[in-house]
Formats: C-alpha cells, structure tokens, sequence
C-alpha cells in the first residue's frame, strides 16, 4: 500500500516487514515518520500514522451501563476496600486515576496497596499520568497486581518498564489522545477512581475547595461520563449539595471519605519555576520577538505554554509584551500557572481555559474568577469532537528532550532511551495551533539535543514549525509563510547548522543500545501508531 504523508506527496515510506520477536512474528509497517511500526501487538491492531489529519473515526461514543439509585439508597461507604467489593473488582479488570495531584498524590497507591491485600491481581492501571510518588507501584507489577499500563509515567516506574518491560506494552497517549480512546470505547474503564478535594454523599465534587484543592479536574471528566463505575475518594466530606460542581452525582456510583488525599504542595515540582539561566531566558526573549516579528501577537491572540522554566520564562516576557503595546488576547488554554493568572487580573487576556492547575496561585484562581473557566481534556486536545480548544489557538510553546533534522520531536525518552515522561498535551497543542514552537537548548550538559534521528518520536514534523535554541533560531521549510514573515527581522539559520554545531561543541552522542522487546507503544492523538519504544540494553 502507498501511504500519503501531510503535506498531500505520495509516501516514499510504504512497505511491510516481518520480524522475529520473542518467538513470535511481528509484522511490521514503516509510517509517515519512517518509523518501523507493528501492526498487532498484545492482541489490539494498529493502524500506522499517515499525517496529523489524515484518520477520520467511524462508530459511536462508548456509553457504560444503565444505573438506577433509588432514594432510599445511599452512596456513601465506610472505605475503598468496601468500594472496591461493592462494583465487583476482579481480576483483568481496569482501573483509572487522575493526577491533578501530581506528585502529591495518595489516592493512586491507596487504591492499590487495598487491591493487593484482597488479593486481586492482573490488573490494567489507566492513569493520565503517574509520577515519583508512584514508584511503589514498581513493587505491585513484580507481585502481578498490576500486569499492563496505558498511561504516561514519569520517572521511576518509566526507568523500571525501560530495563524490564512488562507483560504487555506500556501504552502512551497525549491527553487528547487519552480523552479519545476512553471516549470511543478503544480504553474501556471498569471503575474510576476520582480525587475530590470536596464531595457530598451524593458525588457532587470539585477539586476547587478544600484543604487539598488542585484545582481543575479537567482529566476527570471522560472517565467520569464513560467508565463502567465511578468512585470519588475525598478527603473533605460536606453538605449536600457541593458546588460548584465538576462532577456530577449522576455519574458517580459511591462515595469514600479517607483522612488525605494528597500534598498540593506536590503539584508544582522543581521543573514548574522560571529559569534563572540566561542562555534560556534569551531563547523565551526570542519566541517573543519572533512572534512578534511574524505578526502573531495582536488583539485577539491566543496561546498554550508548558510549565517547564523555558516556558514560563516566555509567558512572562509575552506578557510584558502585549502589556506594553496594549494587546488583549481571547484566552490562554493550559496547564495554567501563576504567571498566566497575572495576564488575566491585567486584563491583558480575557479567559483563562484551565484543564490542569500548575501551581496553588492557579488553584485559588479557579476558584474565585468567573473568568478563570474549567474545561475537560475532551474539549482541549480529543480530535474526534465537533472541535477542541487546541484548533482555536495562535500559537503554543513547548519543551523537548530531542528534535531532529526532520522537525521531530522526543518528549517520552531521554538519549540513553530511558522511558521517563509522558506525551502530555504536546501532540494536541502543536497539531491544533498555528504555530508550534520548540524550545530547547543546544545542549544539555555535553549532550546534544538536535540529533539526526530522535530516539523516540512523540509529536511528528508536520506539526512541529520552529525550533528555538540558545544557538540560532530554524524553521520548518514547509512553514515558507513563516520564513518570508520574519525575513530581514530575524535570522534563521538551517536546522542542520544546528546540528553541527552542536556536534563541534561535543562530537557525535553516544546511541543507546536496545534490545528488540518492545516494552511501549507511543499512539498519536488519533489512536494511530507513531513508535515504539525497546527495552534498553543493560
């Protein structure tokens, strides 16, 4: 068959292979990144990725069964354990979490030290996300409790499934992506357990109020509407009824109340600060003035920024841009920080679009600001909805662990191919705005970070436009928009100038060496397949 990439050329990347793995045959597809890609893996068939636009869903959305609760019957159990028995968890079940806590959160390992001493096992986990925090669960995946994961991880449990896998693949999903599969039935939920900082007997929740307020619970929301049962833990029991209301109690089974839920002092972990270093405080002073120079930023713009230090530093020095030259902008979506709060209590954005809260200045925001508006991770980044916020927006700012001289971009594996972070919003962001724009050093200590190929794909070329680096600034040659835009305002220099100078400065990286067991499975945001990831070699 003949693949067509993004940009309308008939593929030059179109064959199928056939590889020995592990004893069994593996038939193997090269997608619209020249990936070698799987057609089937631990029983579920993939499609290969043929451009950011190119899959079109069929069917309907997953609908979980039909419940009545009469009112003489109540919601309220005395603990998880009693949960767990009363919707009937059993083995090869799957069980999902938020992680709005991020790595203050309790509710995750609660839930399965519980199910470990009931003697539960070959359970799927299907977080969004799981973090340091979590590295205890290394322990329930060596005993069987937990046999397979689709989920991003960060950190500890990532490195485990890096050197030694897991039953099945690790699946990895951006959050759209995430919001999609639950959606269309692809990641069926058996129960959800749902983190509320405040929740009544009857399920009604937020994550707004309370002595563990996060915030938003934008992640919530697709596993609420579509798993089979829905459990909210909370730690702040009150009054029927809560508001406001996130959750509904028309999509919550029962109600747990346990003495903590989490640290919100964990949300914001040591990457969410500026940066302090002025090589990366003069790559955010360059998107601005790129931005600027393209004539991007004017009334009515609107942007996404990650959380990492680059990322804010360039949210700060676009506030003080627009700010000066008395620019409004529509909204920011986010992953909302502190920094993005002051734009809108200047007025210099009329809406904040908070999936996630970063820091405790954006939860006490969203509590307070009519303005400051909740929205689920169906409205932000799934692609098969009648439009997500990321098609809305001008431009977003992201962070890398490697780009290549293709435009690809690596956010899941570091250069020694250790599986340590997830997707996040990175593939949705940069397919729905106008301009995505990478920011990254040249080098991290004495590693480069243009490379000729990535380790590992995570958001492809086509959606990826210009890479800014403490070295030089390059554009994707398909932008030529872009680059006539800037022409006589800014240099631009080729990618792979980049790329040599970074091999001048250190000489060419070392490769990772893998072995051939695949241990994840990295979809694009359509449920198509962009890459794997293999076990690396000890």
């Amino acid at each position: 068959m003949l693949l067509e990439s993004a940009c309308g050329n008939t593929a030059r990347y179109a064959y199928t292979s056939n590889t020995l793995i592990n004893a069994t045959l593996f038939s193997f597809m090269l997608n619209a990144v020249g990936r070698e890609v799987p057609e089937e893996i631990a029983g579920r068939k993939y499609k290969p990725y043929n451009g950011p636009f190119s899959f079109k869903p069929t069917g309907r959305r997953y609908a979980p069964p039909l419940k009545a609760v009469f009112p003489d019957e109540s919601k309220l159990l005395p603990s998880i354990k009693d949960a767990i028995k009363k919707v009937g968890l059993e083995e090869g079940m799957t069980i999902s979490f938020h992680h709005h806590l991020r790595n203050g959160d309790y509710v995750v390992n609660m839930v399965v030290d519980t199910i470990a001493k009931m003697g539960i096992k070959n359970i799927k986990l299907a977080p969004t996300a799981l973090f340091p925090v979590h590295e205890k669960l290394i322990e329930h995946i060596k005993n069987g409790v937990i046999t397979s994961i689709e989920g991003s991880l960060n950190g500890p449990l990532g490195e485990y499934v890096s050197r030694h896998g897991m039953k099945e693949p690790v699946v990895l999903r951006s959050h759209g992506g995430r919001a999609r599969a639950v959606r269309s039935g692809e990641l069926h939920i058996d129960v959800a357990f749902i983190a509320a900082s405040m929740a009544d007997e009857y399920g009604n929740c937020n994550g707004m109020l309370g002595k563990s307020a996060f915030g938003a619970m934008g992640f919530a929301y697709a596993d609420a509407f579509h798993a089979d049962n829905v459990i909210v833990i909370t730690d702040n029991l009150q009054p029927y009824p809560v508001t406001p209301i996130s959750i509904p109690q028309i999509y919550v089974d029962y109600v747990v109340e346990v003495d903590e839920i989490g640290d919100p002092a964990g949300i914001q972990t040591g990457t969410m600060r500026i940066t302090k270093s002025p090589a990366r405080l003069n790559i955010a002073k360059n998107v601005v003035k790129f931005l600027a120079s393209a004539g991007i930023i004017k009334d009515g713009f609107s942007f996404q920024a990650g959380a990492g230090g680059t990322s804010l530093a360039v949210t700060k020095f676009l506030h003080d841009y627009m700010k000066e030259n008395g620019i409004v902008g529509d909204f920011v979506m986010g992953g909302i920080t502190g920094y993005v709060v002051d734009m809108l209590h200047d007025g210099t954005i009329r809406k904040i679009l908070d999936g996630q809260s970063f820091d405790l200045k954006a939860v006490e925001s969203i509590a307070k600001d009519p303005d400051h508006v909740e929205v689920s991770h169906i409205m932000f980044g799934d692609p098969h909805t009648c439009g997500c916020v990321v098609n809305r927006q001008h431009a977003c700012f992201l962070g890398a662990t490697e780009v290549d001289l293709n435009f690809n971009v690596n956010v899941n594996t570091h250069s020694d191919g250790l599986l340590l972070h997830g997707i996040g919003g990175h593939q949705d962001a940069a397919a729905g705005s106008d301009i995505t724009v990478i920011t990254i050093p040249l080098l991290r200590g004495r590693v480069p970070v243009i490379r000729k190929e990535v380790t590992t794909v995570s958001t492809p070329s086509h959606t990826v436009d210009v890479i800014v680096t403490d070295r030089g600034i390059a554009v994707n040659p398909e932008r030529e928009d872009l680059i006539e835009a800037v022409k006589g305002k800014m240099e631009i220099v080729d990618i792979e100038e980049l790329y040599k100078k970074a091999i001048n400065l250190v000489g060419e990286p070392k490769e990772p060496k893998f072995s051939d067991e695949i241990v994840a499975v990295v979809e694009y945001r359509d449920g198509t397949i962009l890459d794997v990831v293999r076990k690396v070699k000890e």
